[in-house]
């Protein structure tokens, strides 16, 4: 085994330190208001040493919220929150990306503004659990955005691309995976559309190129990536085709020429298994740009990713919960802290800034 897990890549103009990337996490400490707190800038600055941080999934509208006391990036005051936390990572020498998120049909009426409905591509309901004030709670019933409506939409991720910039963050990346609402365009299990959104592959994946676009307006393409999940089942999500679904998505994100694809191999945190005719060493060789491979990974298997040129980047979750220093205990091959199930949403400091590292814990 090599140390190039451990080596900088460059992406762009932007060099990060190794290859070792912190997953979105959504953790539900957000204040009122969905504002990043002080505790929030904890966490992020204790995790610096990743190669790249990427923040949670972070709303770009009070519509685009699914889950209870998850942060925002629409308000001036989400955005001074956010300029926090950007700065305590730098200050650390880090590097930090936005998540930018809209839940589309996974949420709850409770959760939207004058408990409206949420929205999707088209009105079916997502069999699935959203948090709530009342804990896990089924799904609402959505309505179908009508085609005049997307480009609000679309104009709400250009405008959070915006107060990333404010806020200090080095780049974005756009959330199209596990079954929200870029997901739910782009597959033919949810989307049902008659219009220029529905259909055809092409028109599948013409709101995840609208979205890339006005997101590339505002931060150079090596500065933003894109999130997808080709075969999970994370959200109630479905597509008869997937190869070519997600296949012609990449192209989509080689055509806007995004800094790096970041693929979920398998089902989210579930299994690395695909389904029969699925193949994730093809849709790996049609990324033009960086590879970050995400789903289950440890020491040995991220280092024989990124020897063998499988993966650029190796994203780890809960390892990055548990260990804040992972990069070094990964480095060392230390022993690591095992994660707190129970403490993953909701809650504050137990189970997210009081995890040692292994200083502290030789200490």
């Amino acid at each position: 085994m090599s140390d190039k897990l451990f080596s900088p890549l460059t992406i762009g103009t932007l060099t990060l330190p190794n290859r070792i990337v912190m997953a979105p996490l959504t953790r539900n400490r957000a204040a009122p208001g969905e504002v990043p707190q002080a505790l929030n800038v904890e966490y992020y600055a204790q995790r610096a040493s990743a190669g790249l941080i990427i923040t949670e999934g972070t709303q770009v509208s009070p519509e685009g919220q699914g889950y209870l006391a998850t942060p925002g990036i629409y308000s001036p005051e989400q955005v001074a929150g956010w300029k926090k936390i950007t700065e305590a990572v730098h200050a650390k020498s880090g590097r930090i990306f936005a998540q930018l998120w809209h839940v589309g049909r996974v949420s709850h009426t409770s959760l939207q503004p004058n408990g409206q409905q949420p929205v999707a591509p088209s009105a079916i309901t997502a069999k699935t659990k959203v948090f709530t004030k009342t804990g896990f709670t089924d799904a609402s019933a959505p309505r179908a955005l009508e085609t005049s409506e997307i480009a609000r939409i679309v104009e709400d991720f250009r405008l959070a691309a915006e107060n990333a910039k404010a806020a200090g963050f080095d780049g974005v990346e756009l959330h199209g995976a596990n079954g929200y609402l870029i997901d739910q365009f782009l597959r033919d299990g949810p989307n049902k559309r008659t219009d220029k959104y529905g259909g055809s592959i092409e028109n599948r994946t013409r709101f995840l190129a609208e979205v890339l676009s006005a997101l590339t307006s505002v931060f150079p393409a090596t500065r933003v990536g894109v999130r997808f999940s080709p075969f999970s089942k994370f959200g109630d999500i479905s597509d008869s085709n997937p190869m070519a679904t997600f296949s012609a998505a990449i192209e989509r994100a080689n055509d806007a020429g995004l800094g790096y694809v970041h693929l979920i191999e398998g089902d989210t945190g579930e299994t690395r298994d695909v389904p029969a005719g699925a193949d994730l060493a093809q849709l790996r060789k049609l990324v033009k740009g960086v590879y970050l491979a995400n789903n289950i990974y440890d020491r040995e298997t991220a280092i024989r990713a990124v020897d063998s040129g499988a993966a650029d980047l190796v994203a780890f979750g809960r390892l990055f919960i548990a260990n804040p220093d992972l990069v070094e205990r990964l480095r060392r091959n230390a022993p690591l802290n095992q994660p707190q199930p129970a403490t993953f949403y909701g809650g504050g400091a137990e189970g997210y800034i009081d995890y040692p590292s292994l200083d502290k814990a030789a200490a």
